[in-house]
């Protein structure tokens, strides 16, 4: 036992050391995501494009990539939104859009990759890693130590916690 648990320490310990850093990236980009419906350290960014002509303007939003993108009025041919202005004849968008700067944007989109996405086998190791360190942290302190009861009280209370949070 006490050799698993020699080994448990030292692999945790590392591979600790190897997360660090991904880690301190998936938390930046998490916490960025949580303000990403604000201008939370977003850049204005000015676009003139033209695209297809007489878009309904219920479609116009995902023609242009503008989530809730709301008609403001409509002059003649000329569609005016919140970020801009559309002309439906000639088909010309001119509009701004606020985004985050480019690393800042590549980092959070490690939180939106799919099996299909170059992410994928970061965030598999960062998903497997993550279950290794809550494995693992169970061979940190003696099974019948006091400091590992009361540990295994708190796993309990933050896993229920979870839980509770994700089903409400």
């Amino acid at each position: 036992m006490k050799n698993t648990r020699t080994t448990m320490r030292l692999l945790h310990r590392y591979i600790g050391y190897f997360m660090a850093g991904i880690m301190a990236v998936y938390a930046i980009s998490g916490v960025l995501l949580i303000y990403r419906d604000t201008d939370f350290l977003k850049n204005e960014k000015k676009i003139e494009k033209k695209i297809d002509v007489n878009i309904p303007n219920d479609k116009l939003g995902k023609e242009l990539k503008i989530k809730g993108l709301e008609v403001k009025e409509q002059k003649g041919d000329l569609i005016i939104f919140k970020e801009g202005t559309y002309n439906a004849k000639t088909g010309e968008a001119k509009y701004t859009k606020k985004e985050l700067p480019y690393v800042l944007k590549k980092m959070t989109e490690l939180h939106k990759s799919d099996s299909k996405h170059k992410f994928y086998l970061l965030n598999t190791i960062f998903g497997v890693s993550l279950f290794f360190f809550v494995i693992s942290s169970f061979w940190m302190f003696n099974p019948k130590s006091k400091i590992f009861k009361k540990g295994i009280i708190i796993t309990i209370v933050g896993l229920i916690l979870a839980l509770f949070l994700t089903i409400s």
